[in-house]
């Protein structure tokens, strides 16, 4: 199945999904590595994390006076995250965009918390990037432009594959 969702995300649009399904999101997306979530877990989101869409990616950003124009963003590996996703799941985000799959302990926190792991292409920076509208803001900067967590307007982001369900149906074991 393919669904077009808009953030922030509900449990009854995450109910619905189930591994191999494509996606769609428009709405406002936040991007999220290793440095980011071990800031979350140690001293709290700098915004609400309920029903919000986090993303493995370092983009890459131009900045003009005030303004950030992004330039190019693509999936980071997500298993450097493990340490982290478990407990960010917990304090309400609904989807994880990456690449590469996470563990086991992630897989029972998107059961436990009714939320999705989506897979995005690597190598499809600029088709990405064709969705962000706009770059809404910036926190954390002091992380530096990889590591800080960008606040993303898009439209129609994707496509994204369904990899981890909160059914516990995970595509990346059942095709090892």
């Amino acid at each position: 199945m393919e669904y077009e969702l808009n953030t922030p995300l509900t449990d009854e649009d995450i109910s619905k999904l189930n591994a191999g399904d494509t996606v769609f999101l428009t709405g406002t997306i936040y991007t999220a590595r290793d440095s980011a979530h071990k800031r979350i877990i140690e001293s709290g989101a700098p915004m609400d994390l309920e029903g919000i869409v986090l993303f493995h990616a370092g983009p890459i950003i131009q900045q003009d006076n005030e303004d950030y124009n992004i330039v190019a963003v693509g999936p980071t590996t997500s298993m450097r995250m493990n340490p982290y996703e478990a407990d960010v799941l917990d304090m309400g985000v609904k989807a994880i965009i990456g690449k590469g799959g996470m563990d086991d302990n992630t897989q029972e926190a998107l059961v436990r918390n009714n939320a999705v792991f989506l897979t995005a292409v690597g190598g499809c920076a600029a088709l990405y990037v064709s969705s962000i509208e706009n770059v809404d803001g910036v926190e954390w900067l002091d992380l530096g432009m990889p590591e800080a967590i960008w606040k993303l307007n898009v439209k129609r982001f994707g496509p994204l594959i369904v990899t981890m369900d909160s059914h516990d149906e995970n595509l990346y074991k059942k095709n090892k």
